[in-house]
């Protein structure tokens, strides 16, 4: 089994993930990770920071993969609308709740949607993410998606992916609002 410069198996100390980057894509590779966890008999918590109601991704999981633990903090998207205390307590108590599932060892793998922009906006800070990683038990997969992955953060991670925009129809002039089963 591969060795990590520390002599232990990559297996055996589980590692950290991000998918960022201002391409579409990142909240569908980790559920997909999720699908490809569930499918070796791995327990996955899901925590959704920026994301609030049934996108057709958490009605197919309550459906399909019912042990799946998904849990949405906060009211949804705050980019450029005023934040407020209650997204921070929102915030904050939804880390929280993100860290007791990690450390509970009820769970193989726990991913946490949007946690990038969570921090660039301010609800949570770079030192409380890295100490996430650092307390992080031997054998968790923890995944980190969203834009604005700060420097830091990727430094301590095993594996980033960015994902680039080359095209969006978005900005096509089409305008088109999310659609459902596709975007949301």
């Amino acid at each position: 089994m591969p060795q990590d410069n520390r002599g232990e198996s990559i297996m055996e100390r589980g590692c950290v993930q991000i998918y960022t980057g201002n391409g579409k894509g990142k909240t569908t590779a980790m559920l997909g990770l999720a699908l490809r966890a569930r499918g070796a008999g791995l327990k996955v918590y899901i925590g959704q920071f920026a994301k609030c109601g049934d996108y057709c991704e958490i009605k197919a999981i309550k459906k399909y993969l019912p042990d799946i633990v998904v849990e949405q903090y906060g009211e949804g998207y705050k980019i450029n609308c005023e934040i407020t205390e209650s997204d921070i307590k929102s915030a904050k108590n939804g880390f929280r709740k993100a860290v007791e599932a990690m450390c509970s060892g009820k769970y193989d793998v726990i991913m946490l949607d949007e946690i990038n922009i969570a921090v660039h906006l301010g609800f949570l800070t770079v030192e409380e993410v890295l100490n996430m990683i650092k307390i992080k038990p031997a054998g968790v997969e923890l995944v980190l998606t969203g834009r604005y992955a700060k420097d830091e953060i990727i430094s301590a991670a095993d594996l980033v992916s960015e994902i680039v925009e080359v095209k969006h129809y978005f900005n096509c002039g089409d305008h088109l609002a999310a659609r459902e089963g596709i975007e949301k």
